[in-house]
C-alpha cells in the first residue's frame, strides 16, 4: 500500500497502534487508514519528515490543551498541520470557555489518553473530549498522524479525520 514518504505502509493493525488507537480504529472505518513502522528516536515531527522524505504539510500534530475557569479544567485535543501553530490563547481558549489555556502538563496528556508522549494522534481520544481540526487537515489529500506509540505512524485521508467522533472542523484554529 502506499502513503506518503519513505515507509512501509500497511493497513492499521493493532501492532502498531496504542490501545485505545486499536479500540477505536475497531469502531471506525479503518480500512482507509494505514500505518507504518519508523524509528522512536524519529518520531518527533521535524526529525520524522526530513528521514522519511514525508512532506511537513502533510504531516499534522495533535496537542493536548487545558483550559482552566477557576477550579474548572477542560481538556481538548487541537489538530493541525505541521507547517502551523494553534491559536491556543484565541480559538481554542473560548472554545473550552476558559479564562487560560495552554498546553497540557505532558504527565496529564500521557494519562488521560493512554499514549505515548510524541506519539499522541486524533484516534483514540477520550470521548468527551472535543477534537478542533483545523480546516487545512481535512482539505489534505493524506495526512500522516500520530498512531498513540513513538513507533509508528499513521496515514489518514484528511477528510476521514473530519468524521472522527467529537470531531469539530475549525476556521483559522491555525496559523
Amino acid at each position: 500500500m502506499t502513503g506518503p514518504g519513505k515507509l512501509d505502509w500497511q493497513p492499521a493493525a493493532p501492532s502498531l497502534v496504542a490501545t485505545p488507537v486499536a479500540a477505536a480504529l475497531s469502531d471506525w472505518n479503518a480500512g482507509t487508514v494505514l500505518a507504518a513502522p519508523i524509528d522512536a528516536a524519529l518520531a518527533d515531527t521535524a526529525e520524522f519528515c526530513a528521514h522519511y522524505d514525508v512532506e511537513l504539510a502533510d504531516s499534522a500534530n495533535c496537542v493536548i490543551i487545558a483550559g482552566k475557569r477557576g477550579e474548572i479544567v477542560r481538556f481538548a485535543a487541537c489538530l493541525v498541520l505541521a507547517t502551523t501553530r494553534a491559536d491556543v490563547n484565541g480559538v481554542v481558549r473560548k472554545r473550552l470557555d476558559s479564562r487560560k489555556a495552554s498546553f497540557a502538563a505532558m504527565d496529564d496528556a500521557v494519562a488521560l489518553t493512554g499514549m505515548e508522549y510524541g506519539g499522541i494522534g486524533p484516534i483514540g481520544l477520550p470521548a468527551s473530549w472535543p477534537l478542533l481540526v483545523d480546516r487545512a487537515v481535512v482539505e489534505r489529500a493524506t495526512v500522516v498522524v500520530g498512531s498513540g506509540l513513538r513507533r509508528s505512524k499513521l496515514a489518514v485521508p484528511g477528510a476521514l479525520l473530519a468524521e472522527l467522533p467529537s470531531a469539530e472542523v475549525v476556521d483559522g484554529l491555525a496559523s
